[in-house]
C-alpha cells in the first residue's frame, strides 16, 4: 500500500468513528432525557422563551417573526408603536442585513 492509499484508509477510518461517536452521544442524551422531569424543562424553556422575547431589538422583530413564521413556530414578537429604535439598529443596515431572510 503506498502513503497515499494508507492516508485516505486513515482518514476513513477518522471520519467512520467520528460518526459513531456522534451517533452514541446522541442516543446517550436522548436516553438522559428519558429521566429529567418534563415539568422543569418546560419551565426552562418559559423562562429561556421569555428573556428572549425581551432581548430581541424592536427593529428586528419583524424578520424575526418572518423566521418564526418559517420554522412554524407559534411565538411572535410584538412591535413596539412608539416607532423608537434601539441603539444596536440605529446603525445602517449592510447588504447582508438588508437581504429577505
Amino acid at each position: 500500500m503506498n502513503v497515499s492509499t494508507q492516508r485516505h484508509s486513515v482518514r476513513l477510518r477518522l471520519q467512520r468513528w467520528q460518526q459513531v461517536r456522534t451517533w452514541a452521544r446522541l442516543i446517550r442524551e436522548a436516553e438522559c432525557l428519558w429521566h429529567v422531569d418534563v415539568r422543569e424543562l418546560k419551565r426552562l424553556g418559559a423562562l429561556e422563551l421569555s428573556q428572549l422575547l425581551n432581548e430581541v431589538p424592536s427593529c428586528q422583530r419583524s424578520r424575526v417573526n418572518r423566521w418564526l413564521t418559517r420554522y412554524s413556530v407559534s411565538t411572535r414578537l410584538p412591535f413596539e408603536s412608539g416607532g423608537t429604535r434601539s441603539r444596536s439598529c440605529s446603525s445602517p443596515e449592510t447588504k447582508d442585513e438588508s437581504r429577505r431572510p
